[in-house]
């Protein structure tokens, strides 16, 4: 009896907080739902060699053929048979450059294999000069190899723990050159949104003009807003665009509900409607019980009696008797109030969420994942 009491009062608090911040209007930042034109992040990949590895290196003789033709430029004379081909490895280096970034800054870099190593553990990753999409060198990788597992084997049975062939140096890249970019043209600047939406759009367009008193801000498509920039921050529009980002601003959303079919997961957006509708939902249980039984021969039985198992089998039938429930609700905590009056489960609520879908009653897009 407490335990029911406990649960139907946690119910009524959930529905309670519901309804609460059902008529609470959310504003978030600009810095945190848009980012300004220039500032972005720009990707690095190049290709190095692993050496020092314990046997489990490439089998093949790309790496070694690598490693041969570095050596002859420090001016070391060697041939493929004097190197052994398993403390070898090949890999992609790969790195996130972040934006603004300026020559001596260090990253972290992400090696992978892409030859037959089976494990890269311990291995040092030689000097990588890493390119952009333009084909320019950016930065400098070298360091040794952090896998986080590892992987042992014998000859009946073997262990592993992650993955030993892809590993990371932490602060392994050393930016060598400062990208490319653009802050503006100097009279005007754009404001490109994380998600799309017409109406965030214009509330942002009209948050500026207010902040600013005067037209300066203006919405050109659902992702993007173009500023002016005003005379008194025209020689200083780092200040201006920490102005704006510090600036609150009205989101709208989809009315949208997610469902993760795999987890018994659903979530349910703000702007969630569901139309007058009766649901009676049900289910049926079947239950198989099975039960052995020794069967022992009579005394005096006639010679090659043998005791026998004979299996009994029980099976029970359970359905549920369903009764048609209204339900209806126009914000979210009439939406949970009503769900929550058909005492069903995570994933039967998933199968009634998409009956509702399909009746029309839910004016909501439905996303399964």
């Amino acid at each position: 009896m407490k335990k029911r009491i406990k649960r139907i009062s946690t119910i009524f608090l959930l529905t309670a907080i519901c309804c609460l911040l059902s008529t609470v209007v959310y504003a978030e930042r600009i810095k945190d739902i848009a980012r300004f034109e220039g500032v972005r992040e720009n990707k690095l990949i190049g290709y190095g060699l692993i050496v020092g590895l314990d046997g489990t290196g490439d089998k093949g003789r790309a790496a070694v053929q690598g490693i041969i033709n570095m050596l002859t430029r420090m001016g070391v004379t060697l041939s493929t048979s004097d190197l052994s081909t398993k403390s070898i490895a090949s890999v992609i280096v790969t790195a996130t450059l972040p934006p603004f970034a300026k020559p001596g800054m260090k990253l972290d870099a992400l090696v992978s294999t892409i030859g037959d190593a089976k494990s890269i553990q311990g291995g040092t990753l030689l000097l990588t000069p890493l390119k952009g999409p333009d084909g320019n060198i950016y930065g400098l990788a070298q360091g040794p190899v952090s896998i986080g597992g590892f992987a042992a084997e014998g000859e009946g049975a073997s262990t592993q723990k992650n993955h030993p062939t892809a590993g990371k140096i932490p602060d392994g890249i050393m930016i060598e050159k400062e990208p490319l970019f653009t802050l503006g043209n100097g009279k005007d600047i754009r404001l490109f949104l994380r998600k799309p939406d017409f109406t965030t759009a214009d509330n942002i367009s009209r948050k500026i003009n207010t902040e600013l008193n005067g037209l300066y801000a203006s919405a050109v498509d659902p992702s993007s807003v173009v500023m002016k920039i005003p005379e008194q921050y025209a020689g200083n529009i780092v200040r201006f665009i920490t102005m704006i980002e510090k600036l609150k601003v009205e989101m709208d959303t989809v009315a949208k509900v997610i469902i993760n079919e795999r987890t018994g997961t659903v979530i349910i957006g703000n702007q969630v409607k569901i139309s007058p509708v009766a649901i009676a939902h049900g289910s049926l249980a079947i239950e198989i019980r099975e039960r052995p039984e020794v069967s022992q021969p009579l005394p005096f039985s006639p010679k090659g009696s043998q005791t026998t198992v004979v299996p009994r089998t029980g099976i029970s039938v359970t359905e549920q008797k369903a009764s048609l429930v209204e339900i209806a609700g126009v914000t979210l905590g009439e939406v949970v109030r009503a769900l929550n009056t058909l005492g069903v489960s995570p994933r039967d609520l998933i199968s009634i969420l998409q009956a509702l879908k399909a009746s029309g009653a839910l004016k909501a897009e439905l996303e399964i994942i």
